[in-house]
C-alpha cells in the first residue's frame, strides 16, 4: 500500500527537493505551504505522516498539530517537526507535549529526512486505508 505524507513548508525549494525525494521512494505526496492550507487539505485527505515547518505564515507548524491533536482522524498522527536550528530548543518543549515524534534542524538533507520519516512510518501502528478519510467538522479544541 502506497504511504501518504503531507509537506508543509513555506520555503519552496525545501518542499519541491523534499516531494521529488519522497515520489521517487513510491510516496503519495501532498504539499502545503502553510498550516492553514494543509488543515484544508486534511479535511478530505489524511496522511500517514506529517512533516511541517514551526514558522509560517498564518498557521504555524505547532498551531497546525494543536489542530490535529483535537480531531479523531488526525488525534494520532505521526509528525516530524523541521524549524531554524536557532529556534530548535525554543519549541522542543512544547513540540514534545504535542506528541511530535521528530524535530529536525535545518538546514538539512532531503536523504536525511526520508530515512527519519520512513522511520516513523515503519514505527507507526497506523494502517492506511486507500480511502479518504475526512476530518470531523466540529472536532477541533
Amino acid at each position: 500500500m502506497t504511504k501518504r505524507i503531507l509537506l508543509c513548508d513555506d520555503e519552496f525549494h525545501i518542499v519541491r527537493a523534499a516531494e521529488i525525494k519522497f515520489q521517487r521512494r513510491g510516496f503519495e505526496v501532498r504539499t502545503a505551504s502553510d498550516g492553514e492550507e494543509a488543515w484544508e487539505i486534511m479535511q478530505n485527505w489524511v496522511p500517514d505522516v506529517l512533516v511541517t515547518d514551526c514558522q509560517m505564515p498564518r498557521l504555524d507548524g505547532l498551531g497546525l498539530v494543536e489542530r490535529l491533536r483535537g480531531a479523531a482522524a488526525t488525534a494520532d498522527l505521526p509528525v516530524l517537526l523541521l524549524t531554524a536550528k536557532s529556534f530548535e530548543k525554543q519549541y522542543r518543549e512544547r513540540a514534545e507535549a504535542l506528541r511530535v515524534l521528530r524535530v529536525m534542524a535545518k538546514p538539512f538533507s532531503p536523504r536525511e529526512l526520508l530515512i527519519q520519516v520512513e522511520q516513523i512510518v515503519e514505527q507507526s501502528p497506523r494502517t492506511a486505508t486507500s480511502d479518504d478519510v475526512a476530518l470531523e467538522a466540529g472536532s477541533c479544541n
